[in-house]
């Protein structure tokens, strides 16, 4: 599915967006997956090329198949025969022009995807690491792995926390409020469980998907004290900001949200109502880089981190570029699909990665087109 270039529409001397190519691919979990408010057994990935003289970017976004047709048909226009080196002036005519389409979840996801591939793009154009291209404020990005789903056992979640031991990963992540929280005595079993696996030292967070009632949050992170837990996950819904503060207030751990932000203005509201220790974006839902590093500067000028949600590769390169970055999430099933279908991915071994070290252009990533090739859907 591509769109033609239109003639004309850029300076002289600068390189066009000669077409916009969008495919899906659904692959299946290796395990059943499943938090607090959801179970799947497929995670789709929707994938943007974009050209120009002769280079291709790549972006994508994990989401519904039906992404591609908002790419398709309501983004490529806007973008192909215009600048390629002008990634933040296609960012606002794609958020403009989906205003009565509906910018937040599906079309935001879109814009996402287009404008990450349009940074890769302009990177490669300039044969730069991405990092290098948006200006380093650090070499290495800590990482934490994160996986622990409510619907793997005991054994499972051990293996997977030693996993991440063994290649000396100090931060791991594991899911709980089991249930819309109906399952409170499985949650303090499994946090206890991961404290004894991965030992004494390590940071342990808990990620509840907005799954507690607020005082549910604050009972069940008082019983969560002795195992240690210092980061504490949508402990109730991302959207009741007022809940949050008062969980933040009544608890040690940090409380941490900001995945489900669709725009600016949601992580300008969130940071600004005192609700989060640690703002989180996702680059692949938030309007892709272009609003990544906006909500980073949002939440250092409030005094908060910000940390990079899921989908870790394409978040390495812009976590080392701002100052308040904590960390990016090392996520089971997106690193599975990651290393899966693409070259260039990143080792995480010791609890770092360092993003542009190969030396590649733009993030590093190249489609491996035989390995995606079952999985594609569309």
């Amino acid at each position: 599915m591509t769109q033609a270039a239109s003639p004309g529409q850029v300076p002289r001397g600068s390189p066009a967006v000669e077409n916009l190519a969008v495919s899906v691919y659904r692959i299946p979990t290796d395990l059943p997956g499943g938090d607090a408010t959801l179970t799947w057994d497929t995670t789709t990935i929707v994938l943007v090329e974009a050209v120009a003289a002769g280079v291709t970017g790549l972006g994508f976004t994990y989401g519904s198949p039906t992404t591609a047709p908002v790419v398709e048909h309501e983004l490529a226009d806007l973008v192909v025969g215009h600048d390629a080196f002008d990634v933040p002036a296609a960012n606002d005519r794609m958020s403009r022009a989906l205003r009565n389409a509906g910018r937040p979840g599906i079309a935001a996801g879109a814009v996402s995807a287009v404008d990450t591939a349009l940074w890769d793009l302009k990177a490669r154009l300039l044969g730069l690491p991405l990092v290098r291209l948006l200006g380093a404020a650090r070499n290495e990005v800590a990482v934490y792995g994160s996986g622990g789903l409510t619907t793997y056992d005991d054994a499972q979640l051990v293996e997977q926390l030693r996993g991440w031991a063994d290649r000396g990963i100090d931060r791991v992540k594991i899911k709980v409020a089991e249930s819309w929280g109906r399952q409170e005595a499985r949650d303090l079993h499994r946090t206890a469980l991961a404290r004894r696996t991965v030992g004494d030292t390590a940071e342990l967070y808990v990620d509840a998907n907005g799954g507690y009632t607020r005082k549910q949050a604050v009972r069940v992170a008082a019983a969560m004290a002795d195992s240690g837990v210092t980061w504490l996950e949508e402990p109730v819904s991302s959207e009741d900001l007022t809940g949050l503060r008062e969980v933040r207030d009544a608890v040690a751990a940090d409380v941490t949200a900001g995945e489900y932000g669709y725009d600016l203005p949601y992580f300008a509201r969130m940071a600004a109502s005192g609700a989060v220790d640690c703002l989180q974006a996702d680059v692949t839902r938030c309007g892709g880089i272009t609003v990544w590093l906006r909500a980073a500067a949002v939440a250092e000028g409030l005094g908060l981190h910000i940390s990079g949600h899921c989908a870790p590769h394409l978040h390495a390169h812009v976590a080392a570029a701002v100052p308040n970055t904590r960390h990016l999430e090392w996520f089971h099933d997106h690193v599975r699909i990651e290393n899966m279908l693409f070259h260039g991915t990143l080792d995480p071994r010791g609890g770092n990665v360092t993003p542009g070290a190969s030396g590649e252009p733009g993030h590093g990533l190249a489609l491996n087109r035989t390995a995606a090739g079952p999985y594609r859907i569309a």
